[in-house]
């Protein structure tokens, strides 16, 4: 299977340049000094979350015949934002699939965007995106299964290569989107440094995958069960082939401790951080032990949360 490729994340990011906000290494005094921590946080973009960096590189490298058809999107969330986000700035339609039990916020922030949402059954969201761009001749544009997607995601990559020398890059992993683009930029700038895949404990497919060589397939149900809601989903063959050739090794997270690391973040380094943006910088401060050392970067990946549960894990 053909792997993107570093000139795809460079031209990605001339595309998204002006548009996704290249965001800052934030150092953390309150670290380790022995294993010095920046924060690469992907909260500060403007839906919230990384996902508008490869949501926008696909809608902008449809042809103008095809864009104008608008696009589809499935999604438990940011990439739904991410979507509906480019659209708007295109002036195309855009539909987003979303699970009934995605988080309110989300939703919410999708429609003000202008996108047409359409809830569909846990488990249903992508044969129902299907439906629709088989009906309405939409784009279709998956969440992480797709190269524009990954190679728009690796921009995150680029940049931490261009702004410091890190011995560790942790990136959170799902369907595999952010850490296939991320580790094609890293192993293309900065040879030298370790990519490592960080996942919840309740929803650890990827782990399973990785250690038998295959995909290995998790119930919806039992991943499902992780509060890190953008990380339920499963990778692709594609983003499984990134993952197997380019990710230097996976640790696990457990729930306690992405609660507690989205407390830690918010008093520590002033980040109001999503559950599913915390697991990285969770395995820096909980698995140190199974982890190289050195100057360690930690994707935060987004910051989209119900009020509710913000007050639960922060006060």
């Amino acid at each position: 299977m053909e792997l993107v490729s570093v000139e795809a994340v460079e031209a990605a990011a001339a595309r998204i340049a002006g548009v996704a906000v290249r965001t800052p290494l934030l150092p953390c005094p309150w670290a380790d000094p022995d294993r010095p921590l920046w924060l690469k946080p992907e909260s500060l973009q403007p839906i919230g979350a990384f996902k508008i960096r490869g949501a926008y590189n696909a809608v902008a490298n449809l042809t103008d015949e095809r864009r104008a058809r608008g696009v589809v999107a499935y999604s438990s969330g940011n990439h739904a934002q991410a979507v509906a986000y480019a659209a708007r700035m295109f002036g195309i339609r855009a539909w987003i699939v979303v699970p009934v039990d995605t988080p309110k916020v989300k939703v919410e922030a999708t429609r003000a965007h202008g996108a047409e949402v359409v809830l569909s059954a846990v488990g249903e969201r992508e044969s129902t995106a299907a439906e629709i761009a088989e009906r309405t001749g939409a784009a279709l544009i998956p969440p992480f299964d797709h190269p524009d997607v990954i190679a728009g995601q690796g921009t995150i990559g680029l940049e931490i290569a261009a702004d410091l020398h890190a011995d560790v890059v942790l990136v959170p992993v799902s369907g595999g989107g952010l850490i296939s683009g991320v580790a094609t930029a890293i192993k293309a700038k900065s040879p030298g440094t370790q990519v490592w895949a960080v996942e919840p404990e309740l929803a650890a497919d990827t782990a399973a995958s990785l250690a038998a060589g295959r995909l290995t397939e998790w119930p919806v149900a039992e991943r499902n069960r992780t509060i890190a809601d953008g990380l339920r989903s499963q990778p692709s063959a594609l983003t499984f082939a990134h993952e197997q050739a380019l990710v230097d090794g996976i640790v696990t997270v457990t729930e306690q401790q992405i609660r507690d690391t989205v407390g830690v973040l918010a008093r520590r380094a002033r980040l109001v951080v999503e559950p599913s943006g915390a697991v990285a910088t969770a395995a820096y401060l909980h698995r140190a032990a199974e982890l190289p050392g050195g100057t360690t970067v930690a994707v935060v990946s987004g910051g989209n949360m119900d009020p509710g549960l913000t007050r639960e894990l922060i006060g």
